[in-house]
């Protein structure tokens, strides 16, 4: 068993305002019982004008970013998902440094002794025409695709990591089921849009596709006078139960996971025995 957090927050381009918020998250987590807490999708930075000089102060694990992370996983006791964060850092298979003006979105694993033990690069950008306030949106503009699946193994269980667009992408959730993943997190920033016609039924289908428990930590509410998110950060169970949730405004999602139910399931299910087609 182990008792997992998702923090949603509405993050501003504020770092410092951005990192109160964590601080006010991770305390709550902490005097809940919370074992690993899951921030957000652009948790410490929302916006665009500052990711880049963001990103190459936090190009080794000495950036002050990262070493908040460490810092307050110390602090509090816990695990924690960082969400993402900006870097220019070369990680995993990744051969070349991001384009001029680009970075990576990042989501480090820190363990509650405040060391990094995992990292996962976005894969899938999100290049699309919504139909609010903002209308388009094009992350390839600033951040760097990653290369490499995020797979990280805790005391409880193998983690797999994946970050808001790719929720869309079940190619990839498979994939990790099949290198043994549990549970997978997504920290996200779904625009409220998508959000509200689509982001509670993938969260839904992806758990109960790959018989895993998978958690949202969201952004959720009002940024600036362009940018909306949906929230309802959740944790759902590999039968496609939401065990909780939130649908906007700052404040922390809690529940248990068993990951003895997760290979109880498999069992009695094995759904992965049954496929035909293989993911390539």
């Amino acid at each position: 068993m182990m008792r997992i957090g998702a923090a949603q927050m509405v993050s501003t381009a504020v770092v410092e305002d951005n990192l109160a918020a964590a601080d006010r998250l991770l305390a709550s987590a902490a005097d809940q019982g919370v074992e690993l807490l899951v921030l957000p999708e652009n948790f410490a930075l929302f916006g665009e004008k500052q990711l880049r000089q963001v990103g190459e102060a936090e190009s080794d694990a000495a950036g002050p970013l990262r070493r908040y992370l460490q810092h307050s996983a110390r602090r509090f006791g816990l695990w924690i998902v960082g969400g993402t964060l900006p870097t220019t850092e070369l990680h995993g298979v990744t051969r070349r440094p991001p384009a001029a003006g680009r970075v990576f979105a990042a989501s480090l694993v820190i363990n509650a002794r405040g060391e990094e033990v995992g990292r996962y690069d976005k894969i899938h950008l999100f290049d699309v025409d919504v139909g609010d306030r903002q209308g388009r949106y094009r992350e390839s503009d600033t951040f760097a695709a990653g290369s490499a699946p995020g797979l990280v193994d805790t005391p409880w269980g193998r983690l797999g990591l994946a970050v808001c667009y790719d929720l869309r992408f079940p190619e990839y959730f498979r994939l990790l089921a099949e290198h043994g993943a549990q549970l997978i997190v997504v920290p996200s920033a779904f625009t409220y849009v998508t959000g509200e016609a689509h982001w509670r039924i993938l969260m839904q289908a992806r758990a109960i596709e790959n018989l895993c428990y998978v958690a949202g930590a969201c952004q959720g509410g009002e940024h600036d006078s362009k940018r909306r998110t949906w929230g309802d950060s959740l944790v759902v169970d590999p039968w496609g139960q939401v065990l909780a949730h939130r649908h906007q405004g700052e404040g922390l999602v809690v529940a248990d996971i068993d990951f003895d139910r997760v290979a109880a399931l498999r069992g009695k299910m094995p759904v992965h025995k049954h496929r035909r087609f293989s993911v390539t």
